[in-house]
């Protein structure tokens, strides 16, 4: 009787899962469709929140600028080197591939793929359930002693005593069974489960009962970060269908629905495979499959492939399929995380956020991450290579350890981050042997930096393939930009255009990416029309590449200081490590100038990388100008003056780009009213006549245009000034200051 109860418990568990997942899918119909058609005519660039993306493109060594650049260029057949692109053969790499993959323009890949899916396949195995209501499921390692399935395969300590896990029930290469290394699960050591978000951790005996070593397996890395996929993306599944040898459904199974806690994605799975990694294309585990949806009737009970009721005496063979869902890696993580445990158990379930970690060097410092609006412009964090990540923060923060891994750029995973994230999330086996030293910071330094050279070179490389400026388009998507907003006569209607234009450039400012110029103003938005690129204010031009490299080694300095500070103040707190930073960024400036300076506005997002207001400046003419206010010196042209213009003590007035300044200022205070001129020394109210005199007497160049059609693709707002610059005289501008 007692068999009976406990097969019913079971049969009931799988119903309701199954019945959960067919309502929750049912529920998100209209979602659904709506990314579909998103997906059939943009792409998968825009079928998720412009967030996501951004932090997808992040994770992989890329941005808007890029992934713009790549959708515009005409496709060819592929050539022998495998890209679709225009693309010289050196410009032909891993950030351009996966892009092309990620939009759809290309579903080659290096062989390298197969190789990381052999590896993170090891850590995939088998489990058996024996005695009553038995079966089989999937699980895998996530760390050296723990496995991960599902609630429904292991319901309890006692299903999980009853259970053994094999690695290695596969085929080998010759179409020969190879030898399984079985497993026994050890519950009484660790067992934690979660019926809601149907997950079950428990730890498996070190030894196989041939005496196989549990290590020799590997283990899958997990992580919290976001940007690991995005609606549209294909999933591969490593799995055990039916307890069958172990199969994968490859990049056939695209992801058609986010939610909260789940994904949705259609694949071919079968039963047994439950409790299966889902990866991305970069062998990221992004969820955990745990159920079918099936069809169900106008009641929603599930149907079977005759079009009958299903009951689970049928089998679940006999299920009708839609789709399948998936709980996001992430929710598994943070609930594990929240796991009310301790003593030996707190200990085993640490490996999972910890066994990955590079170790740190005998003095360590653990530090909040700093505000990524924070004044240096730095991101750091404690992001180390794939394999090697700080997971467990609920809130997108990790704490420091020395060593550090210090990237810089978007508030999410940076591009040289999501490089170094590159190789499978999967530990090879432990060799018996003498833990190696940390690799140096420095030398964890220099590799980030290289690799966003290397994207923004890639990024300037595409852009000598595109048309400069496209004026037919652009007065099209100008048009249809501001559609909705009217002009009038009448008293009050500057006010009422200052308005809606504040509202229009605030709702379409979409990406919102971070300060980062040497990945976005100089490889292409900044350019002129020869190519190059020309200060601002002294009118001085450059290579891009020049500017960029430039750049990239004061960031390389930045970042080195700042961890040889983390090393020598193994006490500093956020206060003191933002004093750091600022003084850092005092003293070695990039090569691009905020026409409103950051101090105006505490140096925040999204105004920091609005790219409206960022003009490439050397660092002369940068540090030169300061935080000054814009003035009009009197006889300006007969005075004795820098290259870059005159400084006085009311005010700073540029050598050149007077116009361009102005209108990027005046789009400022559209964009962001009330936050200058509360201050002493910032642009004050009674200085508005001085930009709209130089708006007034330099008219907008096609340098200008390309740039607002530039900038326009990437974060999705224009400058008003540019596109209309009557409109200056129209707009009553007293109501931007606090």
């Amino acid at each position: 009787m007692a068999t009976a109860e406990r097969t019913y418990e079971r049969e009931s568990d799988y119903l309701s899962q199954l019945t959960m997942a067919a309502a929750r899918y049912a529920n998100r119909t209209e979602q659904r469709e709506k990314n579909q058609s998103v997906l059939e005519t943009r792409g998968p660039l825009y079928a998720d929140t412009p967030e996501r993306v951004e932090k997808r493109l992040a994770r992989l060594g890329a941005d808007w600028a890029m992934a713009r650049a790549i959708e515009r260029t005409p496709t060819e057949p592929a050539s022998s080197a495998g890209s679709t692109l225009q693309l010289p053969p050196e410009s032909f790499n891993g950030e351009v591939l996966g892009l092309e993959r990620l939009i759809g323009r290309n579903n080659l890949t290096p062989v390298a793929f197969l190789e990381e899916g052999v590896q993170v396949a090891r850590p995939v195995g088998r489990i058996t359930i024996s005695g009553p209501g038995g079966g089989h499921g999937t699980g895998f390692m996530v760390s050296p002693s723990l496995l991960l399935t599902n609630n429904h395969v292991l319901r309890d300590t006692e299903d999980a005593s009853r259970s053994k896990v094999a690695f290695a029930f596969q085929d080998g290469i010759d179409g020969r069974p190879l030898v399984p290394a079985v497993f026994q699960l050890e519950p009484l050591r660790f067992f934690v489960t979660d019926r809601a978000l149907d997950y079950s951790l428990v730890a498996v005996a070190p030894q196989g009962v041939q005496g196989e070593a549990l290590s020799s397996f590997g283990q899958l890395v997990l992580s919290e970060a976001e940007g690991q996929v995005v609606v549209g993306e294909f999933v591969n599944i490593i799995q055990h269908p039916r307890g069958e040898p172990k199969q994968i459904s490859l990049r056939e199974n695209q992801i058609v629905d986010v939610l909260e806690r789940f994904l949705h994605y259609e694949s071919d799975t079968r039963e047994g495979s439950s409790g299966s990694p889902v990866f991305n294309d970069q062998w990221e585990v992004v969820a955990l499959h745990h159920s079918a949806v099936p069809k169900t009737d106008a009641e929603g009970r599930p149907l079977s492939v005759d079009g009958t009721v299903w009951r689970p005496e049928m089998g679940e063979q006999q299920l009708a399929w839609r789709a399948n869902e998936g709980v996001r890696i992430s929710r598994v993580l943070r609930a594990l995380h929240e796991a009310p445990l301790s003593g030996e158990a707190a200990r085993l379930r640490d490996e999972v956020f910890t066994s990955g970690l590079a170790p740190a060097a005998p003095a360590e410092s653990a530090l909040p991450t700093p505000s990524p609006n924070g004044e240096s412009g730095l991101r750091i964090d404690g992001s180390p290579a794939r394999g090697q990540e700080q997971t467990h923060a609920t809130d997108g923060t990790a704490g420091l350890t020395i060593p550090l891994r210090i990237t810089f750029g978007f508030d999410t995973p940076s591009a040289s981050q999501a490089a170094l994230l590159s190789a499978p999330t999967v530990l090879p086996p432990t060799p018996k042997a003498a833990p190696q030293p940390p690799p140096t910071g420095r030398r964890d330094v220099v590799s980030a930096v290289e690799k966003d050279v290397d994207a923004a070179l890639i990024n300037n490389r595409l852009a000598q393939e595109r048309r400069y400026y496209d004026r037919t388009a652009d007065i099209a998507a100008r048009d249809a930009y501001y559609a909705d907003v009217g002009t009038g006569d009448g008293d009050g209607d500057g006010d009422a255009l200052r308005r809606a234009l504040t509202t229009l450039v605030t709702t379409t400012h979409g990406p919102q990416p971070r300060y980062q110029p040497m990945r976005l103003v100089y490889p292409w938005v900044d350019l002129h029309k020869d190519g190059r690129l020309r200060s601002i204010y002294s009118g001085r031009d450059f290579s891009a590449e020049e500017l960029i490299r430039a750049d990239a080694a004061i960031a390389e300095a930045r970042l080195a200081r700042v961890q040889e500070f983390l090393l020598q103040e193994s006490t500093a707190g956020p206060t003191e490590l933002e004093a750091e930073l600022d003084a850092l960024e005092a003293s070695m400036p990039f090569n691009c100038e905020h026409v409103v300076p950051q101090s105006w506005f505490a140096k925040k997002e999204p105004m920091r990388g609005d790219l409206h207001h960022l003009f490439a400046c050397e660092v002369a003419c940068n540090s030169y100008r300061g935080n000054f206010p814009y003035f009009d010196f009197p006889g300006f042209d007969e005075v004795v003056r820098e290259a870059c213009g005159m400084r006085e003590s009311v005010g700073f007035e540029p050598q050149e780009g007077k116009g361009a300044v102005a209108r990027a200022t005046l789009y400022f205070l559209l964009r962001y009213p009330g936050q200058v001129g509360d201050a002493a020394r910032e642009f004050p109210e009674d200085r508005l006549p001085v930009l709209l005199r130089w708006h007034e007497s330099e008219a907008v160049t096609e340098y200008e245009l390309h740039r607002n059609a530039a900038i326009a693709e990437i974060q999705g707002n224009r400058n008003p000034l540019i596109d209309h610059p009557e409109w200056a005289e129209e707009i009553d501008f007293a109501g931007v200051w606090p």
